[in-house]
């Protein structure tokens, strides 16, 4: 609790016109938000409401198929007629297939036909013991109480059990985590899913891979691994076009870009067919902005190849039509007992200088890297960002609170940004980590704004930043004349020639409001 004498003081210093953010004075509104903060500060329950209401930039870090709740996966596997494991809850596809009769056009479907120790999907209806099982399965739900590995292998296990409640279901999926972050007054998302051609594999393998990067990739795009790109750029337009429809107009607004995911565990032919294709989808794709490697970190191939993969995106990036890919890396996702100690202390390093990325996944390890101080200056001067996703590294690696490294990122000015990660399997979502962050780490107002801002300033959105100074967020030259709701012409063509500028406006736009009603709540009590 803040002592009287404290709250006074700050409510002192906050009056005076001194005090700015960067630059710019903070505004009677912003002060008084600022104080109520501070007064809610150890009640949770007012906490989240007040952080469920406060925009957020962006969730810059999430896995499509693990940000849908088990729930949706278990209806939609009751509606498609699938079937249902009922000792490992993995979700298959039935034999049964939907028949017409003669008094209706309207496809009825037959019963299930499950395999021997799987049951029709629908028997959850009434099986309400089987159907909370599956939830506990298909998340990290109870998973101290019901499961009997350790959190980290739960947590991989479950994705192996939801895919063929996936199929067809794209766009409900997508829909999905967009009204959850619109209901949480988030903005954008970028959300890591993966699109290949079917063929891939077996180009990878007869082209194989020898070390040179230059001839293997001339052998797969002579081999015609990108000739099914188009193809795939028009599959991620239709997504969005096929979502559309299933949201309100407020949800559809919401701001939705592609990571394309490469699967680190495969041979290195396969990954590096992967990431080529990556490259290109970035080069051809408006809507594919980056990719990332994803699978455990600790995954022994990963392990094995972690410095071959880095090597695979330095080769790539160094040619003309891939320079300036942005790119994010899961690189850090490990800590001490997990892996052996020689494993904890180049991957972040390898990341920044080989594979050019310009956020960082995770992050957890980074004090078990070889000279870590010199690593967090680097990434401080280069403004290279992290990508924190708490409750996620405390499910999978146990490290949490002090044992995180969150608030010494953040002591030597590394940008943090917070994410879900895998919101559905873990059952949270992105105002859970701000409230976490928070409580934890005894941030006030002007820090959690401080993470949304920083969410949409190091989003791979294209175009010039609203912020001359991201660390300060000191408004670029064009806008610096502007009050929020009355832009300058000079502004005013900066938002209309950047998407980033203009989201990083509108989320101005949202402060002003959310803070103005905040004043107004305290006026009127």
């Amino acid at each position: 609790m803040i002592r009287l004498a404290s709250l006074m003081l700050m409510i002192i210093t906050l009056m005076s016109p001194a005090i700015a953010s960067g630059k710019q004075a903070l505004s009677q509104n912003e002060k008084t938000t600022i104080i109520f903060f501070d007064t809610i500060r150890e009640n949770p329950p007012m906490l989240r409401g007040f952080l469920t209401a406060m925009p957020k930039g962006a969730d810059l870090h999430a896995h499509l198929s693990g940000s849908v709740y088990a729930e949706d996966y278990l209806e939609w596997a009751m509606q498609d007629n699938r079937c249902i494991n009922t000792t490992t809850f993995e979700i298959s596809a039935a034999a049964g297939k939907p028949e017409k009769t003669g008094k209706t056009d309207k496809p009825v479907k037959a019963p299930a036909q499950c395999p021997e120790g799987t049951v029709p999907a629908a028997t959850m209806e009434k099986d309400t013991k089987l159907y909370s099982s599956a939830i506990n399965a298909l998340s990290t739900r109870d998973v101290q109480y019901t499961s009997a590995m350790w959190g980290h292998d739960h947590f991989f296990d479950t994705f192996g059990k939801f895919g063929a409640a996936q199929q067809g279901r794209d766009a409900d999926m997508l829909a999905s985590v967009i009204r959850r972050a619109a209901a949480q007054n988030i903005m954008h998302l970028e959300l890591m899913a993966s699109i290949y051609p079917p063929e891939l594999k077996t180009i990878a393998s007869t082209v194989g891979w020898n070390g040179d990067a230059a001839a293997t990739l001339a052998a797969l795009r002579q081999a015609g691994l990108f000739n099914s790109v188009p193809a795939s750029v028009e599959a991620r337009r239709q997504l969005l076009e096929r979502t559309r429809p299933l949201l309100t107009e407020r949800e559809a607004a919401l701001g939705v870009s592609f990571i394309q995911q490469v699967t680190r565990t495969q041979t290195p032919a396969v990954v590096f067919a992967q990431i080529a294709y990556s490259f290109e989808m970035v080069r051809q794709d408006p809507a594919t902005i980056a990719f990332n490697l994803v699978a455990p970190e600790d995954n022994p191939v990963a392990l094995r190849d972690y410095s071959l993969h880095m090597s695979m995106i330095d080769a790539l990036y160094g040619l003309p039509e891939y320079a300036n890919t942005p790119i994010t890396l899961h690189a850090g996702e490990l800590t001490m007992g997990l892996v052996p100690p020689r494993h904890l202390g180049f991957h972040i390093r390898e990341a920044v200088e080989k594979g050019h990325a310009r956020r960082i996944g995770h992050g957890v390890d980074v004090m078990y890297e070889d000279k870590p101080f010199e690593l967090l200056r680097t990434m401080q001067s280069k403004r290279i960002a992290v990508e924190i996703c708490l409750t996620s590294n405390d499910r999978i690696l146990g490290v949490s609170g002090g044992n995180h490294p969150f608030p010494i990122y953040r002591q030597f000015g590394v940008p943090v940004v917070l994410n879900t990660d895998d919101e559905g399997v873990s059952r949270i979502d992105l105002t859970n980590e701000y409230l976490r962050a928070a409580k934890d780490y005894d941030l006030g107002y002007t820090e959690v704004k401080t993470l949304s801002r920083n969410s949409l300033e190091y989003s791979f959105l294209p175009g010039q930043s609203l912020w001359d100074d991201p660390a300060t967020f000191v408004m670029t030259g064009a806008c610096k004349d502007s009050l929020i709701g009355h832009e300058t012409a000079t502004c005013s063509k900066l938002l209309n020639e950047s998407e980033k500028a203009r989201a990083q406006w509108n989320l101005e736009m949202a402060f002003s409001d959310f803070e103005k009603e905040v004043a107004d709540s305290m006026t009127n009590r």
